[in-house]
């Protein structure tokens, strides 16, 4: 696999480039950790809890209402995904969520030849909240989905409050969206899986006792973590693939396990979400190669994703390379993040995704369209890619 830098370029470029220092200061003070070796170290030891992605609004809610595994720490959060791990395990993933990905998938794909083009992130936010829904449990839903999570995820991320007539809108809206989500996913769900209870997700939380506010968030999250990172990674990937024709010779030659070789690879260079938060509960100490950081406790560290999957120290020569072969050794990095919060759909993803994108590109002339272009959610550091249309030829022309 050639790795010349025309075919390897990150197409989602955050504009840095990588510091030699392992661990450095932000101006509002946070501690960032660009090295490999200290960020996975962190993730897995003691002495720091979640932080980011609404975790301090989530902390201002009763004591008594249950927060979603994403916000939880220690031996709560242990204990749930001890119980929930079977859910994500390869074999069931392969055993029970592989024939709906590929029923989904093909329907999409349905969806391209009837219409002859369509915009790529419809069909993958399709694809993605269709195998969620099968893991969850959200099977029951009024049409509309798509649109519903759409609202709740929107383009711009404001700051909830009560100080600022923007702050208010915010809250105001996206407890609407909440109550949208509940109404027309959620309560169908819960009252069909307590007339029969099923294998899935939403059955566990009713059978510890959520009520159904407390599963409304448990859905979000899962929400939040399977179908929008995984629609942005498809089109990602899909991009890096129509753009280097070796690239997609490589991909569409393989069998499954270098196929996944190719995406882990692609998602090591290209991590959906570029920034975990954490927050120091004790003074934590980061093992760097010029002597130990101490972090004091109360701060807040942050790990540089898209820095910290390029540390050659860790992936070898060229890390702004494509080479699918490295995947053996590295994996997706630290994409899925590592720890106890380590991602556990990190399987479902990559599985679905090559479902979807092998049979996108088994298709004959399939091309892509338009311009796609990167647009940064700096509140959550992750991307969204925007304009990549797939079109098929038109009947009768090549």
């Amino acid at each position: 696999m050639q790795s010349d830098e025309q075919y390897s370029a990150r197409k989602a470029d955050r504009g840095r480039t990588r510091p030699r220092c392992p661990v450095s200061r932000a101006a509002d003070g946070t501690w960032q950790v660009h090295d490999f070796a200290v960020a996975r170290a962190l993730l897995r030891g003691p002495g720091t809890v979640q932080a980011g992605l609404g975790i301090e609004t989530v902390e201002k809610l009763p004591r008594r209402i249950r927060r979603p595994v994403l916000y939880r720490d220690g031996a709560e959060h242990r204990e749930h995904r001890r119980q929930t791990a079977r859910f994500f395990t390869p074999r069931r993933v392969d055993g029970h969520y592989r024939e709906p990905m590929v029923r989904i998938a093909e329907g999409q794909l349905a969806r391209l030849r009837a219409s002859g083009e369509a915009p790529l992130s419809d069909l993958a936010f399709d694809l993605a909240i269709g195998v969620v829904s099968e893991v969850v449990g959200l099977r029951h839903s009024r049409p509309g989905i798509r649109r519903r999570l759409e609202r709740f995820f929107p383009e711009e991320f404001g700051e909830p409050g009560l100080t600022s007539v923007r702050g208010l809108y915010w809250l105001l809206r996206q407890n609407t969206n909440w109550l949208r989500i509940h109404l027309a996913d959620v309560r169908p769900a819960v009252r069909a899986h307590r007339r029969q209870e099923q294998d899935d997700l939403i059955s566990h939380l009713i059978a510890e006792g959520c009520t159904n506010a407390e599963i409304l968030g448990e859905c979000l999250t899962f929400a939040a973590a399977g179908m929008v990172t995984t629609r942005e990674f498809i089109c990602l990937a899909a991009w890096h693939l129509f753009s280097d024709a070796e690239l997609l010779a490589h991909y569409r030659s393989s069998d499954e396990a270098r196929r996944l070789a190719v995406l882990e690879e692609l998602l090591r260079l290209e991590p959906v979400i570029g920034r975990l938060r954490r927050r120091t509960t004790e003074a934590v100490q980061l093992a760097c190669p010029g002597g130990p950081v101490t972090v004091p406790p109360g701060d807040h560290v942050e790990l540089l994703l898209d820095d910290v999957n390029a540390d050659p120290e860790h992936v070898g020569g060229d890390p702004l390379g494509v080479r699918p072969d490295r995947a053996r050794e590295v994996g997706a990095g630290l994409s899925f993040g590592d720890g106890p919060h380590r991602c556990p759909g990190a399987h479902i993803a990559l599985l679905e995704t090559d479902v979807f994108l092998s049979r996108l590109f088994a298709l004959d002339g399939v091309r892509m369209s338009g311009t796609p272009r990167v647009v940064f959610q700096e509140a959550i550091g992750g991307y969204e890619i925007r304009g990549l249309t797939v079109a098929l030829p038109r009947p009768g022309r090549r």
